[in-house]
């Protein structure tokens, strides 16, 4: 009933910068929070960042300051501009989004594909 896409990620090299961003569609009567999480390699997914409809924003203590969640909420969409860039950023990155369905579906909370961000010289 919601799709998410994402697009924007790819190989960067170390204090390079990259643009994520995640479009959802479908039956949405209203968004609360979009978010963006990583996983590597042998690792668990863990929380990047995410912001609320009211634009008050988390991040991680190991991207804080160099990373940037922005929402737009006309479009549904959410992004991750990242900056300066380490090797331990390399993860598959995915959205998260969740909120309201129309009609009176009730709630949703879904994931996106997953994007590839590899950072390495």
């Amino acid at each position: 009933q919601v799709q998410l896409v994402e697009s924007g990620g790819g190989l960067v090299q170390p204090g390079g910068s990259l643009r994520l961003s995640c479009a959802a569609s479908g039956s949405i009567l209203s968004i609360r929070v979009m978010g963006w999480y990583r996983q590597a390699p042998g690792k668990l997914r863990e929380l990047v960042a995410r912001i609320t409809t009211s634009s008050n924003t988390n991040y991680a203590d190991s991207v804080r300051g160099r990373f940037t969640i922005a929402r737009d909420n006309a479009e549904n969409t959410v992004y991750l501009q990242m900056n300066s860039l380490k090797p331990e950023d390399t993860a598959v990155y995915y959205c998260n989004v969740n909120g309201v369905l129309s009609n009176f579906q009730g709630s949703f909370d879904s994931w996106g594909q997953g994007t590839q961000v590899t950072v390495s010289s």
